[in-house]
């Protein structure tokens, strides 16, 4: 069904926005605005580094502080089983994603959370992240997909060998695994262009 424009009541007209005011001057509430009983903000405390092997995590200062709920890492949490399921069109690590979720023994990326805190609000959740202190044994990376694929390249995760090649690979790499799609005959298809 085609549209002629004329008939639309809506499309092509700039309606007015009840909400346009209150968000101009500042009066406008958002989620971020709301504060519940009993609410508690979380904070993520992040590596600094690219590629780093944890070699401690000291949480006693920030847990100790006034309004601080709970401060959590890895450690915490149970270690997941390597299994793969099959979630949505694929399938899933859910070891791999929690190790994703938060570092277990090493970080994988700048910005890879190593420990949580809640607090009984936003600036003493900032506090107590800023006192948790993380020792790290800085290792090499790269940042490009590239160089990650190179047979030199640092390996991210030491279990993990390249899926769908032959013959098996005996060294772990960053490549996950390899699909090769495929429809017709390319030679056939190829000769009669």
């Amino acid at each position: 069904m085609a549209y002629d424009g004329e008939s639309l009541k809506v499309v092509g007209t700039r309606p007015i926005r009840p909400d346009g005011v209150d968000k101009v001057i500042g009066r406008a509430n958002f989620g971020a605005d709301m504060t519940m009983p009993g609410m508690l903000w979380g904070k993520l405390k992040r590596s600094p580094h690219a590629h780093a092997r944890i070699k401690s995590i000291n949480t006693s200062k920030a847990e100790k502080l006034p309004g601080v709920r709970a401060v959590v890492s890895a450690a915490d949490f149970p270690e997941i089983a390597s299994e793969e399921a099959f979630v949505g069109e694929g399938p899933m690590n859910f070891r791999d994603l929690s190790y994703n979720c938060m570092a277990r023994g090493k970080v994988l990326y700048d910005g890879h959370a190593v420990a949580a805190v809640a607090a009984t609000s936003p600036a003493i959740a900032e506090e107590a992240v800023e006192l948790i202190e993380v020792e790290y044994e800085v290792l090499p990376y790269v940042i490009d997909v590239e160089d990650a694929m190179k047979p030199n390249a640092p390996i991210l995760h030491s279990d993990l060998f390249t899926q769908g090649v032959d013959p098996k690979p005996t060294a772990p790499s960053n490549v996950a695994k390899r699909v090769t799609f495929t429809k017709g005959d390319f030679a056939t298809g190829w000769k009669e262009a």
